[in-house]
C-alpha cells in the first residue's frame, strides 16, 4: 500500500489490515486482532459481581470507573475498531523454578525484572498509530497500556488473541500466557477479528491447586485481597498475618498460577533487551536487598515496575520473604539491621520475621 492519504471511499481496509499486521510485527508484537469497542454482557455481569463481593480490595479505581470499564466505546471520541496487540516478555535466562526453591532468594514476577512495559508499549502502538496515519491521514487514534479503565482481556479474547483460563489470564495455544496486552483504539472501519470463542482449559485446574495462598477462589475468579501479586504491589497496608507464611520468598508479584499451567510450555522468550533482567533483580540474597538504602532502591528501579511498590513495601515484603528464609547469620544480621526503621508498617513485618526464626529455634 502506498504512504499517500486516500479518502475512505477509496481504501482497501483489508490491505490496511494485513499492513497493520506486518507493521505491528516489525515494532515488536506478536500478534494482532481487531474488535468492535464493545464488552460481552457476561463479562459486563461477572465483573459487577465481582466488585459486589468486594473481591478487589483497596483497588477504588475499579469500582470508580467501572462504567467506563464496560463501556470503551466511551473512552475515546468516534472509536468504532481497537487493535489489540499482545508482545511476549519471558526472558530467556532466569532460573525461574530454581529461585522460588532457594528461600534465601528474592522471587521478583518475570515481568518487573526489567523496564516497565508501559511506556515501551505504548510507543509502540503510537508508532503503530502514526504508519497508519500516513497511509490513511487522520484517523482518530489513541493507545491504552493498562493505563485506562480499559478490559484488556475481554477484549482480547474479542479480538482472537487466546481465551481467559481459569487464572484470569489470557493464554494462546501456541505461546501461553507470559505476554502483555495493549490497545490502539482507532475510527477507522476494519474488518474485525473472529472472536477466540474456545476454552482448552478443560478440566485442568493446576493453577487453582498452586496458588500459595488459594486467591483463585472458583474458576476465572480471583479475590485480590489474597493474591500475592497484588498484596505486594497494590496493597499500602499490612499483608495479613495468616497469609504472610505462605508467600514464600516472592516480594514483588507471582507467577505461580502461570509456571504450572501446561500452556506455558509453548511461552516464547521475549527479544526485547528492554525486558531482560537488570541489577541482577533475577538471582538476588533477600537480604542484600533488605539493605539497599532509599538512595539505591530509586536509582535501581528507575524505569522499572517495582518502583510502584515504593521503598516502605519494598521493604515490607522483603521482612515477610526473611521470615520465611532460613536461619542464617545472614539473614538475623539484616532484620536486626532494619529493627528500628522509621517506619511502623515495616518494623511490624521485622517483628514478625524475627518472630518466626525465634519459634524455628524453639522448634
Amino acid at each position: 500500500m502506498s504512504t499517500s492519504n486516500h479518502s475512505s471511499a477509496s481504501l482497501d481496509y483489508q490491505q490496511l489490515v494485513d499492513d497493520i499486521r506486518l507493521w505491528a510485527r516489525q515494532l515488536g508484537f506478536q500478534q494482532v486482532g481487531i474488535t468492535e469497542p464493545r464488552i460481552p454482557e457476561q463479562d459486563k455481569k461477572q465483573f459487577q459481581q465481582w466488585l459486589e463481593q468486594g473481591l478487589h480490595g483497596d483497588l477504588e479505581y475499579m469500582e470508580r470507573h467501572k462504567e467506563l470499564r464496560c463501556h470503551p466505546e466511551q473512552l475515546h471520541e468516534g472509536v468504532i475498531r481497537i487493535i489489540s496487540v499482545r508482545m511476549d516478555y519471558l526472558p530467556a535466562e532466569t532460573e525461574t523454578i530454581k529461585i522460588l526453591n532457594e528461600p534465601e532468594k528474592a522471587y521478583v514476577s518475570r515481568y518487573a525484572l526489567g523496564r516497565d512495559y508501559h511506556k515501551l508499549i505504548r510507543k509502540r502502538l503510537t508508532q503503530l498509530g502514526k504508519k497508519i496515519e500516513a497511509v490513511v491521514g487522520d484517523h482518530g487514534y489513541r493507545a491504552f497500556v493498562d493505563s485506562a479503565p480499559v478490559m484488556e482481556r475481554p477484549l482480547a479474547q474479542q479480538a482472537g488473541l487466546g481465551w481467559m483460563g481459569k487464572h484470569s489470564l489470557i493464554i494462546n495455544r501456541q505461546a501461553g500466557s507470559f505476554f502483555f496486552l495493549g490497545e490502539l483504539f482507532t475510527n477507522l472501519p476494519l474488518p474485525t477479528d473472529q472472536p477466540y470463542e474456545k476454552n482448552h482449559c478443560g478440566r485442568c485446574s493446576a493453577c487453582m491447586d498452586i496458588c500459595p495462598t488459594s486467591a483463585i477462589i472458583e474458576p476465572y475468579k480471583v479475590d485480590a485481597r489474597k493474591c500475592i501479586s497484588y498484596l505486594t504491589i497494590e496493597n499500602r497496608g499490612p499483608i495479613p498475618e495468616e497469609l504472610r507464611s505462605k508467600m514464600g520468598n516472592r516480594v514483588f508479584g507471582c507467577d505461580d498460577c502461570q509456571l504450572t499451567c501446561p500452556w506455558n510450555r509453548f511461552a516464547r522468550h521475549t527479544q526485547e533487551s528492554d525486558f531482560q533482567p537488570r541489577h541482577h533483580l533475577d538471582n538476588s540474597d533477600l537480604a542484600d536487598l533488605f539493605l539497599w538504602t532509599e538512595e539505591e532502591f530509586l536509582e535501581r528501579t528507575a524505569g522499572s515496575p517495582i518502583r510502584r511498590a515504593g521503598f516502605e513495601c519494598w521493604l515490607r515484603n522483603l521482612a515477610v520473604g526473611l521470615g520465611n528464609a532460613p536461619t542464617t547469620d545472614k539473614v538475623m544480621s539484616a532484620l536486626h539491621q532494619r529493627r528500628n526503621y522509621p517506619s511502623e508498617l515495616v518494623k511490624e513485618h521485622v517483628e514478625w520475621a524475627l518472630a518466626q526464626h525465634s519459634l524455628c529455634s524453639r522448634g
